[in-house]
């Protein structure tokens, strides 16, 4: 494996999506990568990944290696934080097997990712599930005790421009599957109108599905300029001290935004937010919330999930997986119900005007008479 192309630097993959362009090499610190952080780097056309951490690890079943590969993009794991000491953006990089070179100065040394190692690695991840899920349901009880006054009380909402109350709220986060999801509702989308909220990324997959966000909610960190610059209503996440880190990317761009304190995850501050405006039903769109959703995102439990889900209640509809669930297809039965729900009002018509039916008596005259019956 032999590969050049000019080095991107992040710690972060969600970051540093918004600076790649085709060709470029990734240089990460990203241990157990999930799905969509993989996604958004095959999407961007990188033409290697290398990783300071291990891509996957085997503790869980992290997807993001497999994806990788799927695509074809090469991926070095194990290269150490040194790499990212040692490269800059910009940097001309050459990749060949597991060593990284800069001109002729050996960068760092790792792990090729291949096929048979990533197989290992995800039979060791679902041996070590139960001791996971162990961990995590402890975690998430013993934190939903801490939490549970903070998240059932009511929060003091930010003054918004646009109206949820009495109005169904689809929220769009970019979890798994999400832009199946998204197609999958597409009737409903078009027909009911409910307000488009986008949390963090969620609102480039609203746009990149033809619809602009009416808000966006989130830490501001994975969703880009274009979005945050489509006319959608913004709203920072900030921790319950009023803590708001996003708000500095939002002043260095020039847009105003509200302020919205609640505990827990964008998705659960988006889901409060709406609950407590009175919108009539909330479905979600790529929400995170099982296991391997919770470890993807660097999550020990989901305290804060769990206790908004049960104060939402029957407000909420989750689409997660619905495009799995049915899948629609024309069959021959479905052209011949539509040739038939077609001759129906023409048989009628013919039935009631002797005009009509003259005038197709003589076309089939016609038609005998050409081919000689």
């Amino acid at each position: 494996m032999r590969v050049t192309g000019t080095a991107r630097v992040d710690r972060r993959t969600k970051r540093l999506v918004r600076r790649l362009r085709p060709g470029d090499i990734a240089v990460v610190a990203h241990r157990d990568m999930d799905e969509v952080a993989a996604r958004s780097l095959v999407d961007a056309g990188v033409r290697a990944v290398l990783n300071a951490e291990e891509t996957l690890s085997g503790r869980y079943p992290a997807a993001g290696a497999a994806c990788l590969l799927e695509a074809g993009i090469p991926v070095v794991d194990g290269l150490g934080d040194e790499l990212l000491d040692r490269v800059r953006d910009g940097d001309p990089l050459r990749v060949e097997d597991g060593t990284i070179w800069s001109g002729d100065r050996l960068v760092a040394r790792g792990t090729p990712l291949t096929r048979q190692r990533v197989e290992d690695r995800l039979a060791q991840a679902r041996a070590n599930l139960d001791l996971e899920l162990a961990r995590f349901l402890e975690n998430t009880l013993e934190w939903a005790r801490r939490e549970r006054d903070l998240i059932l009380g009511r929060w003091e909402l930010p003054p918004l421009r646009t109206r949820l109350q009495g109005r169904p709220v689809l929220l769009v986060a970019r979890g798994p599957a999400y832009r199946d999801d998204l197609a999958a509702i597409r009737p409903y989308i078009e027909e009911v109108r409910p307000v488009l909220v986008g949390i963090d990324g969620g609102a480039d997959a609203l746009l990149a599905e033809g619809y602009r966000p009416d808000l966006i909610i989130g830490d501001m960190d994975s969703v880009s300029d274009r979005a945050l610059r489509c006319g959608a209503e913004l709203v920072v996440h900030a921790y319950p001290d009023g803590r708001a880190p996003g708000e500095e990317r939002l002043r260095a761009l020039g847009l105003p935004a509200a302020c919205f304190a609640a505990p827990g995850t964008s998705e659960d501050a988006a889901m409060l937010l709406a609950y407590q405006a009175g919108a009539d039903l909330l479905v979600a769109v790529g929400t995170h919330t099982n296991l391997v959703d919770f470890l993807d995102k660097g999550r020990a439990g989901m305290a804060s999930t769990l206790l908004v889900r049960l104060k939402v209640g029957t407000h909420l509809v989750d689409a997660k997986g619905v495009s799995r669930l049915y899948r629609s297809r024309v069959t021959g039965r479905h052209l011949l119900h539509l040739v038939v729900a077609a001759l129906v009002p023409v048989a009628a018509a013919v039935a009631v005007s002797p005009w009509l039916r003259t005038w197709l008596e003589l076309v089939w005259l016609r038609v005998r008479v050409a081919l000689g019956w």
